[in-house]
C-alpha cells in the first residue's frame, strides 16, 4: 500500500481498495485526515520528543481530556495496545501486593486477545497460542465468556483482577452479555477485586458511544486503550480511578511514554471524534450496515450477524472459507478481514457514510456469487 484517502487505499500499482478493516479498527477518521497531518506537522515543529522524565502541554490537555469524557481519573500513555495492557496488569499486580495479600492472578476470557507480548499472549485466551513460545507468563486464569458459574469459580485467594474485552474483537466479534457484566462488577465488589476493561479496540466510538462499557451501565477500575486512539498514530492509554495511583516513581515507564508528537496525535483524533460526533454516527450507519447484511443475508444463507456500532461479523454457510472470500475481495478492491475460519469481521473507519456501506455491499454480494458457483 502506498497512499490513503478517507475511506480508500491505494497500492503501488495504483489499484483502488474500499477499506473495512481499517488498520484493525486503527484508522478511527479513515486515510489520512487532515486534523492529524496538522497536529503532527505543527509539532513536529516545536518538539517531537524530550524525555519520558518530563511532562509536555499535549501530554496535560490530552490527559485532561481522557479524564472529562470517562470515569476515570489517572492515565498513563504508552504506544501500543499490548503495553497498556501490561500497564494495567502491573496494576492490578501492584494493588494486589499491597491491599490483597499478595494476589496476583488475574482472570481473563476464552477466545480473548490482549497482545502479543509474552505476558499478553499468556492472558490471551488463544487455544492455538496455548503452545507457542512455551513457558509463558504465570498468573492468568482463563474462562469461558458469560458463564457466571464459571467466573466465580475461578475466584479464590490469589485473585487480583477480571480482564475482558467488552467485545471481542479477535475472538470473532462476540459481546458480553449485560449480565454477566453486572455479575462481574459484584464479584469485584464482593471480593475487592479490580475489573479491567479492555477497550483498545471497543473504544473511542467503535461500538456506538464513546467507551463500551457505558453500553452497559457499568464502570471498570481500569480501562486500556489503542488502534482508534491516534487514527494510525501508535499510541495507547491505561486509565485508572484516583485510588489506583499506586505506582510509585520508576516502577513504569517507556522511552516513548507521552512523547510531544503522540499527544499532539491523539488530541487531534479525540478532539475530531467528539467534535463529529463519531460515537453518534457509528451506532447510526452500524445499524445501516447491519441491515444491508441481513437483507444480504437472505441470499447468500449468512448467518448470526452479530457486533454494536462498527465493530461486526457475520458466519458464513457451511462449505465457504472466510480466508477465500477475503482474498477474492481483495482482488476485486475490497478488504474485508476473516478473524475465524468461518466468520467474517467488518471494521471500517468511523466515518463511512451510507454510500460506501452500499459500495462494499454490492461488492461482497458479487464476491459471494463467484464464490458459492466455485464452491
Amino acid at each position: 500500500m502506498e497512499r490513503g484517502e478517507g475511506m480508500y487505499l491505494w497500492d503501488t500499482e495504483g489499484k483502488r481498495y474500499l477499506d473495512f478493516v481499517g488498520g484493525w479498527a486503527v484508522n478511527s477518521l479513515g486515510h489520512s485526515p487532515a486534523v492529524l497531518h496538522e497536529a503532527l506537522s505543527r509539532q513536529s515543529s516545536l518538539l517531537v520528543h524530550a524525555s519520558p522524565s518530563f511532562y509536555n502541554k499535549p501530554m496535560l490537555e490530552f490527559s485532561r481530556l481522557l479524564t472529562d469524557i470517562s470515569c476515570f481519573d489517572k492515565v498513563f500513555f504508552t504506544s501500543t495496545g499490548s503495553e497498556a495492557n501490561e500497564s494495567a496488569v502491573k496494576l492490578a499486580r501492584k494493588y494486589g501486593a499491597l491491599k490483597l495479600d499478595g494476589a496476583y492472578e488475574i482472570i481473563t476470557m476464552t477466545g480473548s486477545f490482549h497482545g502479543r507480548t509474552l505476558a499478553m499472549m499468556s492472558a490471551t485466551g488463544k487455544p492455538h497460542w496455548k503452545q507457542l513460545f512455551e513457558p509463558k507468563v504465570p498468573g492468568f486464569r482463563h474462562v469461558p465468556l458469560n458463564d457466571i458459574d464459571a467466573l466465580f469459580a475461578a475466584i479464590h485467594s490469589g485473585t487480583c483482577a477480571i480482564m475482558l474485552e467488552l467485545v471481542q474483537g479477535e475472538g470473532g466479534v462476540h459481546e458480553a452479555n449485560e449480565s454477566y457484566l453486572y455479575a462481574i462488577r459484584k464479584a469485584c465488589d464482593m471480593y475487592g477485586l479490580l475489573l479491567i476493561a479492555d477497550e483498545v479496540q471497543t473504544g473511542l466510538g467503535r461500538t456506538g458511544s464513546m467507551f463500551a462499557y457505558e453500553r452497559y451501565g457499568i464502570e471498570p477500575d481500569i480501562m486500556t486503550l489503542g488502534k482508534g486512539i491516534g487514527g494510525g498514530f501508535p499510541l495507547s492509554a491505561m486509565l485508572a480511578k484516583q485510588e489506583l495511583d499506586l505506582f510509585d516513581a520508576g516502577d513504569q515507564g517507556g522511552t516513548y511514554t507521552g512523547q510531544p508528537l503522540g499527544m499532539a496525535a491523539g488530541l487531534a483524533v479525540v478532539q475530531e471524534i467528539i467534535t463529529r460526533n463519531l460515537p453518534e454516527h457509528a451506532a447510526k450507519q452500524g445499524e445501516y450496515l447491519t441491515g444491508q447484511l441481513r437483507s444480504l443475508a437472505v441470499k447468500h444463507q449468512l448467518h448470526h450477524i452479530r457486533g454494536k456500532g462498527l465493530l461486526l461479523a457475520f458466519d458464513l454457510p457451511s462449505g465457504l472459507s472466510s480466508d477465500k472470500l477475503v482474498a477474492l475481495c481483495r482482488d476485486n478492491g475490497l478488504l474485508i478481514n476473516a478473524p475465524q475460519p468461518s466468520s467474517i469481521r467488518l471494521m471500517p473507519p468511523l466515518v463511512v457514510t451510507a454510500a460506501e456501506i452500499d459500495e462494499m455491499i454490492g461488492m461482497l454480494d458479487h464476491a459471494l456469487t463467484a464464490l458459492s458457483v466455485h464452491a
